[in-house]
């Protein structure tokens, strides 16, 4: 993938960590901005146009949480989430704000590099792909990253495109809760958990069902995965 004018916006406040990871984004050939507060980020946000937001959890300020309830307001953007914790409450919270990946502190800069590689190469493929994929009252426009619910349209995150995607490509079928989240994560599921998977599960419902708690789109096959019911 070609980093040259991938830009990402860097949410940080601790300098021992900023000086370090911004210096391997851009060694990388991105180019980085890094807003230490709640206020500077929808300062940069607002006047800058971004590939990526890399969100730390806690701020002087506020939360990365509060960065990604705003921005999801206006914006499909991929968010992955910085956390010093990894307890579960933590990370399903980001997720079901909108984030699309999380790392847990402390990290490897070659593990961030690599995970924010694999997630702007998703969001290049769902740019590049010219196909409308359309079942069960449910339209994608993967071209323009469009998605509707009858002529509604769902403001959906990345990965929730691509698990989306994923269903509407193999309806009637079976997926293995393994198999999705090998294609979400381009084959390094053992990145997350069933956990994670859920989460983006039920997040996905709460936009696709008229009624998320009695799914008739999403289905879930207990034992085996999930399948999506239609042609």
């Amino acid at each position: 993938m070609e980093t040259k004018n991938k830009k990402i916006l860097y949410v940080e406040d601790d300098l021992s960590l900023i000086e370090g990871l911004k210096y391997t984004l851009e060694k990388n050939g991105f180019a980085v901005d890094n807003a230490r507060t709640v206020k500077e980020t929808y300062q940069f946000f607002q006047i800058g146009q971004y590939d990526l937001l890399l969100l730390d959890v806690t701020l002087p300020d506020g939360t990365g949480f509060d960065v990604c309830q705003e921005v999801r307001k206006t914006s499909a953007v991929p968010i992955i989430f910085l956390t010093a914790s990894d307890e579960e409450i933590s990370i399903v919270k980001g997720l079901d704000m909108g984030g699309d990946d999380y790392i847990t502190k402390p990290f490897k800069l070659g593990e961030v590099l690599s995970r924010i590689n694999a997630l702007m190469r998703r969001s290049e493929q769902f740019k590049k792909s010219g196909m409308v994929l359309e079942s069960n009252g449910i339209r994608m426009d993967l071209l323009e990253r469009i998605c509707w619910k009858g002529e509604t349209e769902l403001p959906l995150t990345l990965v929730e495109y691509k698990l989306l995607c994923l269903f509407l490509k193999n309806p009637g079928r079976i997926l293995p809760r393994k198999l999705i989240l090998d294609r979400l994560w381009d084959g390094n599921g053992s990145y997350v958990d069933d956990n994670t998977l859920s989460v983006y599960i039920r997040r996905l419902r709460r936009k696709i069902e008229d009624d998320p708690n009695s799914p008739t789109k999403l289905l879930t096959e207990i034992g085996f995965g999930y399948k999506w019911a239609g042609k």
